[in-house]
């Protein structure tokens, strides 16, 4: 093995360098790379100076002359790794056997003083978004990786090893060995639910501009890239009782559903508007409360059937005749901000002639005192291409709202996680996606929040679905493209 491997990691500090270096030695690399901002000595490793770190193209540019060898090893972080008896030849005999371009594993982490298995899920042709977890250790082809590379036409500050895995996907299996093999520790102690707003960050602002660059690149290479031409909506469908229906799916939420429904019922609008509430069997005192509120605009509606995820519950809401031309969404969680909402929402699907609108909500907590990070607003969305920078994010945003022909006929999957990015991916393959950059409603955090802190397990299982979701989105916008 040692003639054959190539390993590159990121400069930190000696001591934390010094058993990385080791663990590779042990397992007879003896091309060792370091990437560092300056010149420096490492012992037991060449020093590479770049401006930019691992996620810079300048850094790969310079690296293509100092790769030697079968395969390339990559470390992603500062911190000392462990690595398991063995596991750089079983990364690179797996590469090997399966013809892969890229392998990855699972591992231990470390974090806070407790170890514990860290097991990553399989890699699909939609895992597009930018923090796909592959771990802090990869085993590249190096010819694949020398390919990718060398392909590489943008500067990049922020996304070139997203590039590369992109390029590296397109011919080759990024492939996923279920062993632990290393250990990492984990620097990033958040809980779920203070992550998955990163990607919105304005600080991250550079970096998802660079992300989105290469996603949009990456989209024309494989034939999934969808040119900003949509299908019009003239509006004239106008068999329904009303214009808007808010629609609330709710299950066992007594101490925020009463704000919900106030929060809906004092809108000011110059049309006609209902709410429906789908009240999916709760067991406490929510049925109660929706039932206290004495207004013919109010439609509780309580399903016949016990299978039903958030997603089916708005099924529910919009095949009933009851509904109005567009289907305004909030959750039981959540309040609107002002009267003027549900108006400003219906003005603007007339005004960006789209099928589907989203708009910007504000974090709070339960007190509704603003919490990090604040506003969320997706300003990333652009005209043009939104729609296919959706396949990279985690999410379009909210509050959300549709069409109702449009909706009944695509129809919102039957699950509770994932259901309305789905349904955002299908309507945006056709139709504009209109936005709302103002806050339209407050999202409160709070302890029962679905996402507020998951385990791996789940987390993982989420991430899956969302990039199944993006796997069927991605296959069927391939098909419409070579329809053209």
């Amino acid at each position: 093995m040692g003639e054959k491997i190539t390993c590159i990691l990121p400069y930190s500090n000696k001591e934390e360098l010094k058993p990385t270096i080791e663990a590779f030695q042990a397992e007879k690399a003896t091309n060792i790379i370091v990437v560092a901002k300056e010149a420096v000595e490492v012992e037991g490793a060449k020093v590479v100076v770049t401006e930019g770190g691992l996620d810079a193209t300048q850094t790969w540019k310079t690296l293509l002359g100092e790769i030697s060898g079968e395969f390339v090893v990559v470390y992603t972080k500062a911190m000392a790794l462990n690595i398991g008896m063995n596991a750089l030849e079983r990364m690179a005999r797996c590469c090997n056997d399966a013809g892969a371009g890229m392998v990855y594993a699972d591992y231990y982490e470390q974090k806070e003083g407790k170890l514990s298995a860290h097991p990553v899920i399989e890699y699909q042709e939609g895992s597009l978004r930018d923090d796909f977890n592959f771990g802090s250790l990869l085993l590249y082809k190096a010819n694949a990786l020398k390919t990718a590379v060398e392909a590489m036409d943008a500067d990049y500050k922020h996304a070139a090893l997203y590039d590369i895995r992109l390029r590296v996907s397109q011919k080759n299996e990024l492939m996923h060995l279920p062993e632990l093999l290393y250990t990492e520790v984990e620097m990033d102690t958040r809980q779920s639910g203070e992550k998955m707003f990163d990607y919105v960050d304005p600080r991250n602002r550079d970096r998802q501009i660079e992300m989105e660059v290469a996603c949009t690149a990456h989209l024309k290479a494989v034939g999934a890239y969808l040119k900003p031409e949509f299908t019009k909506i003239e509006f004239t469908e106008s068999d329904f009782p009303v214009e808007a229906s808010v629609i609330i799916p709710v299950r066992n939420r007594e101490k925020t559903i009463g704000d919900a429904i106030e929060s809906v019922l004092k809108q000011k609008t110059d049309f006609a508007f209902n709410l429906i509430i789908v009240d999916n069997h709760s067991s406490d005192k929510t049925s109660e409360i929706i039932r206290s509120f004495n207004d013919e605009r109010l439609i509780h509606i309580i399903p016949e059937r016990d299978d039903l995820g958030i997603g089916g519950c708005w099924n529910a809401a919009v095949a009933d005749a009851r509904c109005g031309k567009f289907a305004i969404q909030l959750d039981s969680d959540d309040l609107y901000i002002d009267e003027t909402v549900i108006e400003r929402v219906v003005k603007a699907f007339y005004e960006q002639n789209c099928a589907m609108v989203v708009g910007s909500y504000q974090m709070v907590n339960f007190k509704l005192e603003e919490i990090p990070p604040g506003l969320i607003d997706h300003k990333e969305w652009t005209p043009e291409n939104g729609r296919n920078n959706a396949l990279r994010i985690n999410g379009l945003g909210a509050p959300r709202a549709f069409y109702t022909p449009v909706l009944r006929d695509v129809k919102v999957p039957n699950t509770s996680y994932g259901e309305d990015y789905a349904l955002g991916l299908n309507i945006s393959r056709n139709f504009q996606i209109g936005r709302i950059y103002d806050p339209l409603y407050l999202c409160r955090r709070w302890d029962d929040n679905s996402d507020a802190s998951l385990d791996i397990n789940k987390m993982n299982a989420h991430n899956f679905y969302k990039d199944k979701i993006r796997t069927m989105e991605f296959k069927a916008r391939q098909q419409l493209v070579s329809r053209k």
